[in-house]
């Protein structure tokens, strides 16, 4: 299973930005869909340990976000479409680091989603440069 983040770039504080995630290879291609997976998005800064921003269920039914973002991100998919999406509004400077998605078949718990290891499949990252 390979999962593709896109979607990164430099903008300026208060504008928003649209992440996404296409996922391929293995039982992603087999069944034409990404519904045996949970799909979580992290960030990670310079200098600073990956940090949880935010997940979903494997039905789209159960979100969580993380205390930093709460209220500014938005994380949704189409199964279908094989395809995860984040979008964060309000940018600031803060948020100024590079995005990874990841995705795991466990079943969904609210501890587990938001830690590192609870996930077996990572994107290469995207970007994402906000100026003041």
């Amino acid at each position: 299973v390979q999962l593709q983040a896109s979607g990164g770039g430099a903008v300026q504080a208060g504008g928003s930005l649209r992440l996404s995630c296409v996922g391929s290879g293995g039982e992603i291609n087999r069944y034409q869909t990404i519904n045996m997976y949970i799909l979580a998005w992290f960030r990670q800064a310079p200098g600073k340990d990956r940090e949880f921003v935010a997940a979903m269920s494997q039905s789209g039914g159960t979100t969580s976000y993380g205390d930093s973002v709460k209220g500014r991100v938005t994380i949704s998919r189409d199964n279908a479409q094989k395809s995860g999406f984040l979008q964060i509004d309000r940018l600031t400077p803060e948020d100024t680091a590079v995005y990874y998605c990841a995705a795991d078949r466990s079943p969904w718990s609210y501890t587990r989603t938001t830690r590192t290891d609870g996930y077996t499949y990572w994107g290469q990252g995207t970007q994402v440069t906000v100026s003041s």
